[in-house]
């Protein structure tokens, strides 16, 4: 009796530790395939870190197959005190650009507009530009062909988007139009080894078809013009730019205009408060010799001049004073002033108001009032300085 309990005691203690070292066994696999799982996506984890710190950059190259693209939207609300209709609102235009390096030859830049009619508000579209520039002729020359906005003074090389005022000064327009000098030809370019900035370039265009001083005529007769830009950095916060310009073309009476313009442009932009204070004076004149006939000659003049001031980190004031006189007729005189202020909230938006009062000598005066919400999407290079 005493053996046989004996013996169940000791069974009892061994099946207590055959029990106990299986548990144990049992929890050391369970623990050691946790950590094993764990270890592995450890692993996995910075050998995805090592790839992808290891992976180069995708930088755009010089040379791509790719162009840059871009779109510009311009709306507008508009109100003018004569005629039965006053208010209107509309999309007055939208500009997509493709621009990229050809290759280390050449670049080529194209500008499509999708634009409205102010007449019978359609809208149509045109290439407003669309050009190949060289990039590394000799002796500091540059090659441009193709259809492009021509060199005369400060205005008209820039898309009316990126200009301080909705409307065009009235001299601009009236001698060419509001869409400007926009042609097909060749210009050259030269950059002078004088010690400040210097610029000669010529044109020779085919002649603008929409042009108030020139015309597109049948024959081999084309616009040819000449400018000279000279830009001087008076100090570190101060620049000018003087500018002159000459023109010469066929009109649409089978004779010649000829048009000289000068311009001026200070700059002060101070490098301690330049993001949130400059200043800007441009001012141009027009001279126009339009001969129509053997007997029948024109001369008129005109001018522009615009005060911009920068009072926030956003915000621009533009004040404007336009005198002009009609081509084919120097005694219709019209003046204006004009006041603009626009915020903008970043490099791709920008609004615009700008009211304008114009008196001509032979109607009732009138006023003008512009919003302008503009928009910018994708690549969009800078303009002119």
């Amino acid at each position: 009796m005493n053996l046989n309990i004996q013996s169940q005691k000791i069974f009892f203690i061994l099946l207590l530790s055959a029990f106990f070292f299986s548990n144990k066994t049992i929890a050391q696999t369970d623990s050691t395939a946790t950590d094993s799982v764990l270890l592995k996506q450890i692993e996995q984890q910075m050998q995805t870190n090592t790839t992808t710190q290891a992976a180069p950059q995708q930088t755009r190259s010089g040379i791509s197959s790719n162009p840059d693209i871009g779109v510009v939207a311009d709306f507008r609300t508009s109100y003018i005190s004569q005629g039965k209709k006053n208010f209107d609102a509309y999309l007055n235009e939208t500009e997509f650009s493709f621009q990229s390096v050809v290759d280390p030859y050449i670049r080529a830049d194209f500008f499509l507009s999708f634009g409205r009619d102010p007449v019978t508000h359609k809208y149509g579209v045109e290439v407003e530009e669309g050009y190949l520039t060289t990039l590394s002729l000799p002796a500091k020359l540059q090659l441009k062909v193709g259809k492009f906005r021509e060199a005369i003074g400060r205005l008209n090389p820039i898309h009316p988007h990126a200009l301080p005022f909705i409307d065009l000064p009235n001299a601009y327009v009236n001698y060419f139009g509001e869409g400007g000098l926009n042609d097909e030809g060749v210009s050259l370019s030269w950059l002078s080894p004088a010690k400040f900035y210097q610029e000669f370039v010529f044109q020779a265009t085919s002649g603008a078809g929409e042009s108030p001083s020139f015309y597109r005529g049948e024959n081999n007769r084309f616009v040819y013009l000449g400018h000279l830009k000279n830009f001087f950095t008076l100090n570190d916060n101060a620049t000018l730019e003087l500018g002159f310009t000459g023109i010469t073309g066929p009109n649409d009476s089978s004779s010649t205009t000829n048009i000289g313009a000068a311009d001026i442009t200070y700059k002060w932009k101070p490098l301690q408060l330049n993001t949130y204070k400059s200043f800007t004076w441009q001012s141009e004149i027009f001279f126009s010799n339009a001969k129509y006939s053997a007997t029948k000659m024109s001369n008129s003049f005109g001018l522009y001049s615009f005060l911009e001031y920068q009072i926030a980190k956003r915000w621009f004031l533009t004040g404007r004073y336009d005198y002009a006189q009609k081509p084919y007729n120097k005694n219709i005189v019209e003046q204006a002033g004009s006041l603009s202020a626009g915020w903008l909230a970043t490099e791709f938006q920008k609004i615009e108001f700008e009211g304008k009062f114009t008196t001509v000598n032979i109607q009732p005066d009138y006023n003008q009032f512009w919003i302008r919400w503009i928009f910018v999407i994708g690549a969009h290079g800078a303009h002119q300085y």
